[in-house]
């Protein structure tokens, strides 16, 4: 933020459309570009814990619906008994919706896992990068490909009849790979696809791309494969594409006026991170622990409330109000992401991120000559 620079606070709403849960920290396998730590301890998210967000969950769904999605880790290494006792925990429905989602390497999906799916209407989204060269950051401990294992995964919902999403993490972007990459995917058989290039933030340090016109001829490429073909929806694309259409309506400068959701994501041991799951088991020494207290101490939705005067929260949110007062694209990504912005720049009130710049404008930029070409 620039010395002197005046900005307007931005609130930070009370309740969340969204939500993490960390069923576990364990993953089975070891991908280069992760950034969670403590990935090889088996520690398990107890029933007393989900109960107690499944309450906060449910007093949310009263105001509008939520969706839960459940992050490790790996999920599946919970087995399919624990992580469906934790499902029990939750309503099925308030006034609005609970809808849970799982986000999975895909290596550990077989009938029984399909037939829990299908039982408990848990929405899948695997992930894997593409064909076995392009997946090679994704072996497990041995060092071994996953790509197969996952592949099989994938069959097995395809057999059971599971629709799935799929996120793929791209490290070199160009037109060439956009359009295998879309190709690739539509032949899978997902129902949408979300890109996401290569960060540095948690224990992953690798570097960003950063050659401008690459990314934005990238992102040009895939916008222009998934309006012409049609065949998979790509997640990245269709929020840029609802933001223009907005703009033409005129309605998209009332974004920049809301409050800002957070996305909180609780570990598995009740601890609450107000701002989506890569700040999880991390802390500095100037704020200690980005973590607010349990939700067995005082339920989920009080934590949330809490949370926003917690002083690396209040950090946040001026970074928030800085993005408002000196980005034009403001009302496009509501402010970046705060893990971003700590593990690029060792702060949270920081503006702009090579995520911002790679993820949100160099994206626009190819969603708006895609547009002009039409």
């Amino acid at each position: 933020m620039t010395p002197g620079t005046r900005t307007v606070p931005v609130r930070l709403s009370l309740t969340a459309p969204l939500l993490f849960v960390q069923p576990t920290t364990l993953c089975n396998l070891d991908c280069s570009y992760c950034y969670l730590p403590g990935r090889t301890r088996a520690r398990l998210m107890s029933f007393e814990v989900a109960e107690a967000v499944a309450e906060g969950v449910g007093a949310w769904a009263e105001h509008h619906p939520v969706d839960v999605i459940w992050h490790g880790g790996e999920p599946l290494t919970t087995g399919t008994s624990h992580f469906e006792e934790l499902l029990r925990r939750f309503p099925a429905a308030r006034r609005f919706p609970v809808r849970h989602g799982v986000q999975t390497n895909g290596v550990l999906i077989d009938d029984a896992w399909c037939k829990l799916f299908a039982r408990r209407n848990v929405r899948v989204s695997v992930s894997i990068d593409g064909p076995a060269d392009r997946n090679a950051s994704r072996g497990d401990r041995a060092g071994r490909d996953s790509t197969g294992r996952a592949l099989a995964g994938i069959g097995a919902l395809r057999a059971h009849g599971i629709p799935f999403t799929a996120v793929a993490v791209v490290r070199d972007p160009s037109v060439a790979r956009a359009r295998e990459l879309y190709d690739w995917f539509a032949s899978l058989g997902c129902v949408s696809l979300g890109v996401n290039l290569v960060e540095r933030k948690g224990v992953q340090r690798a570097k960003e791309t950063s050659v401008h016109d690459r990314v934005v001829e990238f992102w040009a490429a895939l916008v222009d494969r998934a309006e012409s073909d049609g065949r998979l929806r790509v997640r990245d694309v269709d929020d840029a594409l609802g933001f223009v259409r907005a703009q033409l309506a005129g309605t998209a400068e009332a974004r920049a006026e809301r409050p800002h959701d957070p996305v909180p994501m609780v570990m598995w041991n009740g601890d609450v991170v107000p701002f989506g799951p890569e700040l999880a088991g991390f802390s500095s020494p100037a704020h200690g622990r980005f973590a607010a207290p349990d939700v067995l101490g005082a339920g989920l939705a009080e934590v949330v409330a809490q949370a926003a005067d917690l002083p690396w929260v209040v950090e946040a949110m001026r970074g928030v109000a800085a993005c408002r007062a000196t980005c034009d694209h403001f009302a496009y990504c509501r402010g970046g992401s705060p893990a971003n912005k700590y593990f690029e720049t060792g702060r949270f009130d920081s503006t702009e991120t090579r995520y911002c710049h790679n993820s949100r404008k160099a994206l626009m930029e190819g969603v708006l000559h895609h547009v002009g070409q039409q």
